[in-house]
């Protein structure tokens, strides 16, 4: 089992930046991929980033030149630095994690955190 806490979530004025973690702990001895997904209200939930252990990122467009995301192996941490945002940016921002080699020798897929409001409003 993996557990995922995220942080960093909060009210900013558009234009302003806010910096989310994603803490993953648990029975696993490596994590491939990490990831940082939204939903916003009647929205389907949507990738904004994604980082490999090797550093190679994705993002969604929308995000591109805005936002930044990155990874602690060592903590099994991911962040994502969100500058200039908008007030398309609020959502709900979940934290995901992917293809994780257990101690146990086993690959496990897929886990999500609890999600972190980020609201941007003036």
């Amino acid at each position: 089992q993996v557990q995922l806490v995220e942080s960093g979530g909060g009210l900013v004025q558009p234009g302003g930046s806010l910096r989310l973690s994603c803490a993953a702990s648990g029975s696993m001895f490596r994590i491939y991929y990490m990831g940082w997904y939204r939903q916003a209200p009647g929205k389907q939930r949507e990738l904004v980033a994604t980082i490999s252990r090797g550093g190679t990122t994705t993002y969604a467009d929308s995000v591109k030149g805005r936002f930044t995301i990155s990874r602690d192996n060592a903590n099994n941490t991911v962040y994502l630095q969100m500058n200039s945002l908008k007030p398309e940016d609020t959502a709900v921002y979940y934290c995901n994690v992917d293809r994780v080699l257990t101690v146990s020798g086993r690959y496990e897929n897929d886990y999500w955190g609890q999600g972190t409001q980020v609201t941007v409003s003036s």
